[in-house]
């Protein structure tokens, strides 16, 4: 079902076969997770808010490889990381250590993440002072929470190969999730995305793209 690729910067993806896609860019895993997610995202997001502490909620948490990169951002800078991803199909175990991620962040990074993967799937877990993960096993449209959050990556599969992800309705639950001043990143920007956002009550921005992408889209909630 997913096949293990490398793509052109040497770091890994999935090819997944039911979707007919890539997991990560084909031009670079590695650049488009720190480019769209990291730099894009949570580093902008922080650089907004005075306390260091940030909420991050993931629609497709698929490898982990957006996680890693944030909880090994969050320990270097001493910042609280509250992380929930969403994943109706979670990944076992053992596919995500085939990945080859655990070169991207220390060994006690990674340790902390692929020994407690499997329960983190059942219920929230503590990593460490200054992380805690829980991924929602269910889809979008079902996903429910109790609080708001700082930042929203939206990291679905395309338009092309998985379009009930980016309908109108969808993306406007989505957004729901976010706090006033909270930060949209997404990968994609086609009209219709950018349309759908600012509807929600966003202000848009458009940000050169990752490798083999122009550009991104980044929207901050009024």
């Amino acid at each position: 079902m997913n096949i293990l690729t490398q793509t052109a910067d040497g770091s890994n993806t999935l090819f997944n076969e039911t979707i007919g896609e890539h997991y990560h860019s084909a031009h670079g895993a590695l650049q488009e997770s720190k480019h769209v997610f990291l730099e894009a995202g949570l580093k902008y997001a922080i650089s907004q808010k005075e306390e260091q502490e940030i909420s991050v909620l993931e629609v497709g948490f698929g490898t982990g490889l957006n996680f890693i990169l944030s909880f090994a951002h969050s320990e270097e800078h001493n910042i609280q990381l509250n992380y929930t991803g969403i994943e109706a199909f979670p990944l076992s175990k053992e596919v995500i250590e085939k990945t080859g991620y655990d070169q991207y962040v220390t060994p006690a990074i990674w340790q902390k993440f692929i020994s407690n993967y499997e329960g983190i799937l059942t219920q929230k877990q503590v990593l460490s002072s200054h992380c805690e993960l829980e991924i929602a096993h269910t889809t979008l449209s079902d996903f429910k929470a109790p609080q708001q959050f700082d930042v929203l990556y939206y990291d679905a599969f395309s338009v092309q190969h998985q379009p009930e992800m980016w309908t109108n309705e969808m993306i406007a639950h989505a957004c729901s999730f976010l706090k006033v001043g909270g930060i949209f990143v997404s990968y994609a920007i086609t009209g219709n995305l950018k349309r759908a956002v600012k509807s929600c009550g966003f202000s848009i921005e458009k940000l050169p793209g990752a490798p083999g992408k122009r550009e991104m889209l980044r929207a901050t909630k009024l």
